[in-house]
């Protein structure tokens, strides 16, 4: 599986919070199968998304696709996003049993 960890900077959080839930299908079409969404403590405007991707040719190509530089530009991001592509190396999840 392949991480994609996207940060930037939006005009409105909740104009772009629908534009994303709005995008939905296009990112499972696209090979999406999980994501979270964060705002940063000191800058609500400030925008971090963890994204699971089934291959990471498809996370790529999604992220270098026309529909979401301009979905990105519709929904009020400010400048150019941040999108790093990582795989696990190593994981651990606790339990009240640790």
């Amino acid at each position: 599986m392949v991480h994609v960890i996207v940060r930037h900077k939006v005009a409105d959080y909740g104009r772009w919070k629908e534009a994303f839930d709005g995008h939905l299908g296009a990112r499972k079409a696209a090979g999406e199968v999980a994501y979270r969404v964060m705002l940063s403590v000191d800058d609500p405007r400030e925008v971090t998304v963890f994204l699971d991707w089934d291959s990471l040719d498809r996370a790529r190509k999604f992220a270098a696709s026309d529909d979401l530089k301009q979905k990105m530009q519709q929904s009020g991001v400010i400048g150019d996003p941040d999108f790093r592509f990582l795989e696990d190396a190593y994981a651990i999840r606790r339990s009240s049993a640790d």
